[in-house]
């Protein structure tokens, strides 16, 4: 039996996703937008397909794809890591608002796999922390 999160052929794979109550135009808006240093880090999101970036954090990678309003595909590789990897984030219309969905391929190992599920995890729920606003107190 394949453990999760292992392919046929690229290596270890994660996916996390939600949906929250939040058109999808304007969850595409912020993650391009102000939300950029919450998925990928302080720096500018890639213009042209091919082009690359740096985080602060010493992320790099190039733009792989982009299809406006519904995902964005990219390399993605720490400075510490040997290898590249393939992270991609995407917008999915639903009948409660939107789905945010953020898939990681390319992953070296299950340890690898597992400490990035963290992360994105992580990260998802700061993105929703951000686009959802605080429901006030019932007096």
């Amino acid at each position: 039996m394949t453990p999760t999160g292992r392919t046929r052929d690229a290596g270890w794979e994660l996916g996390v996703r939600r949906t929250i109550p939040v058109p999808s135009d304007v969850v595409w808006a912020f993650l391009v937008g102000d939300g950029v240093t919450v998925w990928l880090g302080e720096t500018a999101l890639p213009e042209r397909i091919g082009q690359s970036y740096r985080t602060s954090h010493a992320v790099t990678g190039e733009l792989r794809g982009w299809t406006a309003g519904r995902r964005v595909r990219l390399t993605w590789r720490p400075a510490h890591w040997e290898h590249d990897s393939t992270f991609q984030v995407t917008v999915i219309p639903a009948a409660t608002g939107s789905t945010i969905a953020l898939h990681h391929e390319r992953l070296a190992d299950q340890g690898e796999r597992d400490h990035m599920l963290v992360h994105w995890r992580a990260v998802l729920e700061a993105l929703i922390d951000r686009l959802v606003p605080e429901v006030p107190p019932e007096d």
